[in-house]
């Protein structure tokens, strides 16, 4: 079994940074991919960005591209996701999510994730 730890959110200004963090523990895999999602208020959950565990590939969605940076350290079974120029939208709860036994590739869906975070709220004020 997985456990993700996600810390970091706060309430920030427009314009602000923040920098998430998630903390893996447990489970035997060897490798596995890790994205980020969100979820704000009376919508559904929505990715954000996600990378490799091989060689660092990320994928972002378009409404983050330019402004959101994600990242892992695998020796440390950590990955963050550094958000710049932060705009009201962005305001969700924001989920730190694992596949395990995948490290070559990246998904967007949410169901192909098996386990998450507990989320951090981020607010972004106007």
């Amino acid at each position: 079994q997985v456990q993700l730890v996600e810390s970091g959110g706060g309430l920030v200004q427009a314009g602000g940074s923040l920098r998430l963090s998630c903390a893996a523990s447990g489970g035997t895999f060897s490798s596995y991919g890790m994205a980020w999602f969100r979820q704000a208020p009376g919508k559904e959950r929505e990715f954000v960005a996600a990378i490799t565990w091989n060689d660092g590939s990320a994928s972002y969605a378009d409404s983050v591209k330019g402004r959101f940076t994600i990242s892992r350290d695998n020796a440390k079974k950590m990955e963050y996701l550094q958000m710049n120029s932060l705009k009201p939208e962005d305001t969700a709860v924001y989920y730190c999510a694992v596949r395990p036994g995948v490290y070559n590739s990246v998904a967007t869906s949410p169901g192909e994730y098996g386990y998450w975070g507990q989320g951090t709220q981020v607010t972004v004020s106007s």
